[in-house]
């Protein structure tokens, strides 16, 4: 070396210092972050990536926390309800005790009433009671609004939604469409006489879906007067009857493949064209999907719709192009985001319906309120028999709601919160892949490092030394 003014030994040496600290201090920084990825120039389409995978944990974290508070909701739900049934199942027992009158006393029949109508206050103070965060949940606030269905033709008679997706600022249009009618139960009978009277003594054994009856006709009773007989226990039969012409005609009081009329001759003359007959489902779809009927009820379960309507009859016996009903489903419904992805297609409604006395119960038998004292179905009424009707009505639809409580927490709730929280897992693993920094790397990376800087530096240290040599020369 014998030139001084450039030490290239030096500029050297002082370069690869440099890029081994720059080695050191990435090294340090990724075993103290814990990170491989700290800025966008460590890895530019790595950082991309990541950033997109942590996007994604915090929406499937955010929808596993929406089920979760969603199941606690309807699970509050369900815990009302199911106090309800309670109630229920004492409501009935006393009507059942009731219905022996001539067992309990004029006191005992009072205290039965007074005991109704305390659990019927109950049953509407639960109803109003059962909240979560200050909402109600089993009032009706949850149910599903409706629109078209109070037509003056009244197609529908009743309509349940028990789930539906809405888009956001519109409406879902149901059409109801009949291909086949639903029919009760018929037989026709004719007497033999003149005008369809009786031509003999008669008498008849009358059985439907309540019960069986028999009826004692004499010798010329007129059509008229059996169907007022047979009318006349039509609460205890399930059977009405109606006139046309000469003929006498037993129709069962439901429709569909399970209601009855039977008619059979014990003694005397009565002319029929079968002595028993079934009513037919019909056949339904319900925007476009096939439907489950059952007489005057139909029920759809897609996936964008689930509901149950009952048809009006005459409505329900129409077969023809003409046989389509409409109406709209505004609103309403309790709605849960529990898909990461927010939109329809991540929601999840429930339909969740009032259950105070009013709602409790259908307009063909009557409602629950019905029993309180002074009401149509009092005890002091004596329709025992009515009355139970109603509350086994009730049941069934408190627990229907009980069951599909079970079954959006079982099925839908708690099945996409497993499927969310392994989805979680391997993208917080795929995104630890790409950004987390492998510790045994970085370590071994950091020793590398520093020995590395400690050579540069003591190298550095032999280039400035160099130059000194020159000195030699002056002597």
């Amino acid at each position: 070396m014998s030139r001084i003014n450039t030490n290239v030994q030096s500029l050297l040496a002082t370069r690869v210092l440099n890029n081994n600290n720059k080695s050191l201090n990435q090294a340090l920084e990724r075993l103290s972050t814990g990170l491989r990825i700290n800025t966008g120039r460590d890895d530019p389409s790595g950082l991309i990536a990541s950033e997109a995978l942590r996007s994604s944990k915090v929406a499937i974290n955010a929808a596993i926390d929406n089920a979760e508070r969603a199941n606690n909701i309807v699970a509050i739900a369900e815990g009302g309800l199911q106090e309800l049934n309670s109630l229920l199942l004492e409501l009935e027992d006393l009507i059942d005790r009731s219905a022996n009158e001539a067992g309990l006393s004029d006191q005992e029949v009072e205290a039965n009433q007074l005991q109704i109508d305390t659990i019927l206050q109950s049953i509407n103070r639960i109803a109003d009671t059962t909240e979560f965060a200050g909402t109600k949940l089993i009032n009706g606030n949850y149910d599903f609004t409706l629109s078209g269905t109070t037509s003056s033709d009244q197609n529908i008679s009743a309509v349940q939604v028990n789930a539906a997706k809405i888009p956001e600022g519109s409406t879902r249009t149901v059409t109801v469409q009949i291909s086949v009618a639903s029919e009760f139960g018929l037989v026709s009978a004719t007497g033999g006489g003149t005008g369809g009277s009786l031509s003999t003594a008669t008498t008849l054994q009358i059985r439907g879906n309540y019960g069986t009856e028999v009826l004692s006709f004499a010798s010329g009773a007129t059509v008229t007067q059996m169907a007022n007989a047979v009318n006349g226990s039509t609460q205890l039969t399930g059977v009405s009857a109606v006139t046309s012409g000469t003929m006498l005609q037993f129709t069962s009081t439901d429709y569909g493949s399970d209601a009855l009329v039977s008619v059979e001759v014990l003694s005397g003359s009565f002319n029929t064209n079968v002595t028993e007959d079934r009513g037919v489902n019909g056949t339904v779809t319900i925007n476009g999907a096939a439907a489950t009927v059952d007489g005057l009820n139909a029920s759809v379960r897609s996936g964008s719709l689930s509901a149950d309507i009952v048809m009006a009859q005459a409505f329900a016996r129409m077969q023809s192009s003409s046989s389509q009903a409409d109406f709209e489903i505004t609103g309403g419904g309790a709605v849960f985001a529990i898909s990461p992805t927010v939109g329809l297609v991540g929601q999840e409604s429930l339909g969740l319906q009032s259950v105070s006395t009013g709602s409790l119960g259908n307009g063909v038998t009557g409602y629950l309120s019905s029993l309180g004292r002074g009401e149509s179905n009092d005890l002091a009424s004596q329709n025992f028999a009515t009355a139970q009707r109603i509350i086994r009505a009730a049941t069934n639809q408190v627990s229907s709601l009980r069951g599909r409580i079970g079954a959006f927490q079982k099925d839908t709730l708690t099945t996409t919160i497993n499927s969310l929280e392994i989805a979680y897992e391997n993208t917080a693993a795929a995104e630890s892949a790409i950004r987390d920094a492998d510790f045994a790397v970085e370590t071994s990376n950091l020793t590398r490092a520093q020995i590395l800087v400690q050579s540069a530096t003591s190298t550095l240290q032999l280039a400035n030394a160099s130059p000194q040599n020159v000195l030699a020369l002056l002597g």
